[in-house]
């Protein structure tokens, strides 16, 4: 079956990507087509993904804290954890933001199609619906944002309901005894810390030497002393060589860094390795656009493919795979069909783990400056220095900045804590303004909150912070 009607832009995906540039697109009167395979917008960000698992964390924070308030003199007894009604309630907060999106479609009068498209042609696509019909839709132009999914470790993929990956784990299947976690990256260490929360013995083993490889290591080690706390087990320097099931558990074979083998039983498996880009099987072949050998569609910097009329956004364009990305590039990408003078030329982007404490950072870190030959100058500010962190019985924290030796320029921040992840909006405003250290300094900032350890690792930076006291080093 064939339409005749030439759609003006087809946006192909749904998700922080798709569903933005299509309403963006929708906004300034164009005629919008999205195809997605779900029943609304949201993609596996609201469905699968960044959603259902704050929903969880923030249910875990909670028995974690409900606790430790013994230590404050309150004593709330055991928490007992009802996992049908958990998993009720992580389900209602999907259902309503993706029901709200819908119906933002509708308001919009996009035509949202559920289903699978696959490219005919460099005008084309076949569209294969739910209910089983296929249609052919012409299109003038297009928008690929198909995403991304979870990576698969070669010759350990095996076939058990107990081997999970990042989408099955968010299902909450059951309540594991123990569990294990392949991967020390943000997606493993998050959920981890929600089955650890609901009572699970969890074990994390990681092929690096530390935790979150990407991240500051004194970002990084707050995190990691607490987990060492809430978790059985890290294993770093390990890898999994063997997965078998065996009915009531699987079991799992070890090797370290010295090649000793060990193994152990576990009832629930996560694979959190990563992500690889979604850019097979929807016949990209069949158009202009060209994917790299590491599978991401190749664009400018308008992402704007090697099909003049054809673009590419998210998690399908490049790293950072991360959602907030996917949809500034989604409004880079309508102002380019526009004819807008637009660039994705982001000085910063925030990248958050949503673990107790969380973890933000956004511009040059501390390990990219070393790799790059980067001169920086560093202030940090520790939260055992903060008011507002000691009210919280949570002075673990740390907040720095990363800054230009000569200039004072703010080149990047990181910051570990409670709440790290709004934090961090501030230091990535200071980064895309071009800000210096002194502006921080001087800028006002409420008391008493963890937002004034901002202000105070730039006093810190002088040397001048009123609640911490840094000897000046002798030259």
């Amino acid at each position: 079956m064939s339409n005749d009607k030439t759609r003006e832009l087809v946006v192909i995906g749904g998700g922080p990507g798709g569903y933005p540039a299509a309403f963006y697109a929708a906004d300034l009167g164009m005629d919008v087509t999205v195809i997605d395979k779900e029943l609304n917008p949201g993609g596996v960000c609201l469905f699968k993904g960044c959603i259902p698992s704050k929903a969880l964390l923030h249910v875990a924070k909670l028995i974690n804290e409900s606790k430790e308030a013994s230590e404050w003199g309150v004593d709330l007894g055991e928490p007992k954890v009802d996992i049908d009604k958990l998993r009720k309630f992580k389900e209602g907060v999907v259902n309503k933001l993706t029901g709200g999106l819908g119906m933002l479609s509708k308001q919009r009068k996009v035509d949202f199609i559920q289903g699978t498209a696959t490219f005919v042609d460099n005008h084309t696509v076949s569209v294969e619906t739910v209910d089983g019909e296929t249609k052919e839709l012409k299109f003038e132009k297009a928008i690929i944002a198909t995403g991304s999914s979870p990576t698969v470790i070669p010759g350990l993929s095996i076939d058990s309901p107990r081997v999970v990956d990042s989408t099955g784990a968010l299902e909450l299947p059951f309540n594991p005894k123990n569990m294990l976690v392949i991967g020390g990256g943000y997606i493993g260490l998050e959920m981890g810390t929600v089955y650890s929360a609901i009572g699970a013995d969890v074990t994390v083993v990681e092929m690096t030497p530390s935790l979150l490889p990407s991240a500051d290591r004194d970002l990084v080690q707050p995190l990691e002393k607490r987990l060492k706390k809430e978790f059985k087990e890290i294993k770093t320097k390990t890898k999994v060589a063997k997965l078998e099931d065996v009915g009531d558990s699987v079991k799992v074979t070890f090797e370290d860094e010295k090649g000793n083998v060990t193994e152990e039983n576990f009832e629930l498996v996560l694979m959190s390795i990563g992500r690889r880009p979604n850019s097979k099987g929807f016949g990209i072949e069949n158009t202009g656009v060209k994917v790299d050998e590491r599978g991401w569609i190749e664009t400018d910097s308008q992402r704007r493919t090697h099909e003049s009329h054809i673009w590419a956004i998210g998690d399908v364009a490049g790293e950072p795979m991360l959602a907030h990305k996917a949809t500034y590039e989604g409004k880079v990408a309508v102002q380019a069909i526009q004819g807008k003078r637009s660039v994705y030329d982001p000085a910063a982007i925030p990248a958050v783990v949503f673990t107790d404490p969380e973890i933000a950072w956004a511009g040059l870190t501390e390990l990219e400056a070393k790799d790059q030959g980067i001169a920086i100058k560093v202030a940090k500010f520790p939260w055992s220095a903060s008011g507002r962190a000691t009210t919280l019985d949570r002075s673990d924290g740390l907040t720095k900045l990363i800054t230009h030796p000569e200039t004072e320029q703010i080149l990047g921040i990181g910051i570990c804590g409670p709440g790290a992840g709004e934090l961090i909006a501030e230091g990535t405003l200071a980064i895309e303004m071009g800000a210096t250290v002194e502006d921080l300094s001087l800028t006002i900032h409420p008391h008493p909150t963890l937002s004034e350890t901002v202000m105070e690792s730039a006093e810190a930076y002088y040397g001048h912070s009123p609640h911490f006291f840094q000897p000046k080093r002798k030259k």
